[in-house]
């Protein structure tokens, strides 16, 4: 057998035998770790993405109410500063390892969350604002925001407990000690069960 002909039969071989192994390491795992981290981090966006989005209802919001109720000044005021709180909040680029940033930026979205209750407790006493077309646009859009919040909020949790296992029970540790020591637990959010169901915002009450 001829020097090329070897080469010939030789190099699929070796083709075939480095897929083999490439699909016998993404069988057991040696992928697990980087894809969950990559799902939480893709949560966590969403979790950011809703915030926002509730966040540039605010100052609509705001207007709508102090066009019908302009005495109401205190409850208007605490609204725009929490808004300015959740805004303002530095959030570090190692916020999903390190639950003191975490826990800050929690705590000024349910500084939000809190104030925009209080705002809505007043609009009961205001029927003007409830029958309002543009309250009623704002109410619906802040109703479908608090529940996407809390489908993002419950998502991203999921991820970070599926990711936070993996990396602490086996095999994932045995990967993580191998080719990812750099992998961090992740914080999650300090969320009660309750809190966690989807919220039902009802402003239509009489």
């Amino acid at each position: 057998m001829t020097a090329a002909m070897r080469t010939f039969i030789v190099r699929p071989i070796a083709v075939l035998a480095i897929i083999v192994a490439a699909l016998s390491m993404a069988g057991c795992g040696i992928n697990t770790i980087p894809t969950k981290e990559q799902q939480a981090k893709a949560a966590w966006s969403e979790v950011l993405n809703q915030y926002k989005r509730r966040s540039d209802l605010v100052p609509n919001l705001v207007e709508t109410v102090k066009g019908f109720a302009d005495q109401e000044k205190s409850v208007l005021i605490d609204v725009t500063k929490a808004r300015e709180q959740t805004t303002n909040i530095q959030l570090p680029a190692d916020i999903l390892t390190n639950p003191d940033a975490m826990k800050k930026f929690q705590d000024a979205q349910a500084g939000l969350s809190g104030a925009l209750g209080r705002l809505m407790a007043v609009v009961e006493r205001y029927p003007d604002i409830k029958s309002g077309q543009n309250f009623l646009a704002l109410q619906s859009e802040l109703s479908g925001t608090e529940n996407r919040i809390a489908i993002a909020r419950r998502d991203y949790i999921q991820a970070v407990q599926a990711y936070n296992t993996e990396i602490v029970t086996f095999p994932g540790r045995l990967w993580k000690m191998a080719l990812y020591p750099q992998a961090k637990e992740m914080a999650t959010f300090d969320i009660s069960p309750e809190e966690q169901k989807v919220p039902k915002v009802d402003f239509s009450k009489p």
